[in-house]
């Protein structure tokens, strides 16, 4: 068994990938973390074309593509949609210090543009402060209450509902023997590329102004987000036949859910970028239940 090939070699850079992006998102860089997880979700793509094309599959290869996925999939958008809610849960909060008009973090704080060292709060205005460090900010008091079970904000954790499914999607994929041309539930990389459009729009509209800021501060509410975490995750596990971008041929027939997906794609990154992230995702949904409805009634 030769255990470091080139396809097991990117899987494990697959995970890399995942724990940059964790590591990432606990120093506040959310802005940064999810195009780690873009970077995982391509070579998760890759291994298993390069180990096809080189005839080089096998039961450890599908073991390490399962692990990898659950770190770059799993555990790493779950905490940083954790790192999301802290901040949204931190900034939605009239009375948190933080986002009033003092700013402190261990004693740094943020002035015209650069760190000065105080063991003192002064007053500053919003502007110039980046919006990572307003997120660098709410992780070190949130952890500051970490153990003090009594102020402690527990919210956040809602956004470890995510591994938790996705470590029985996972699971469940590896067994079930339906799921070779198609899905049987939500892939876990389609559900973590979902989640990463939060923190990518938080950290390029939150600090603006306008419908883009209004609408992206109101999605990441932990009334409105939380919602969307149970049941995406929930769709992880569902029993919902979900097409999956494999081609036999390149005809229209039997490809034409697929082709329409691609242009729409191409049609929505083009028109709203970032925005299409979520929309992309919700439209293989609606898409793959269309397909399993029109299936239903031609064998019926």
């Amino acid at each position: 068994m030769k255990m470091f090939n080139i396809p097991n070699l990117i899987t494990a850079s697959n995970m890399l990938c995942g724990v940059f992006a964790i590591i990432l998102a606990f120093a506040g860089r959310i802005d940064i973390a999810p195009y780690f997880i873009f970077l995982a979700a391509v070579l998760d793509f890759f291994d298993g074309f390069v180990a096809r094309l080189l005839k080089q599959q096998g039961e450890l290869g599908k073991q390490l593509d399962s692990l990898a996925d659950m770190i770059s999939f799993g555990l790493a958008p779950g905490l940083i949609i954790l790192v999301t809610l802290i901040f949204a849960t931190t900034a939605l909060d009239p009375h948190n210090l933080l986002f009033g008009d003092n700013r402190e973090l261990g004693g740094l704080l943020w002035n015209s543009g650069e760190f000065i060292t105080t063991n003192t709060i002064v007053e500053m205005g919003d502007n110039g402060v980046p919006l990572t460090f307003r997120v660098a900010m709410a992780i070190s008091n949130w952890k500051s209450n970490f153990f003090d079970w009594g102020t402690i904000n527990w919210l956040p954790f809602v956004g470890l509902i995510i591994p938790f499914f996705s470590l029985f999607r996972l699971a469940k994929f590896n067994i079930d023997t339906r799921q070779s041309e198609s899905f049987i539930g939500l892939p876990t990389p389609a559900n973590t590329i979902f989640f990463m459009a939060f923190p990518l729009l938080l950290t390029q509209y939150g600090g603006t102004t306008g419908w883009e800021h209004d609408l992206i501060m109101w999605l990441i509410q932990p009334i409105v987000l939380i919602p969307i975490i149970v049941v995406m995750s929930v769709l992880l596990v569902s029993e919902l036949p979900l097409f999956a971008l494999k081609f036999k041929n390149f005809k229209w027939k039997g490809n034409g859910t697929r082709y329409i997906f691609l242009i729409s794609c191409g049609i929505l990154i083009s028109t709203l970028l970032i925005w299409s992230i979520p929309i992309i995702v919700l439209l293989y949904l609606l898409l793959s239940f269309i397909q399993h409805i029109l299936r239903k009634k031609t064998n019926a």
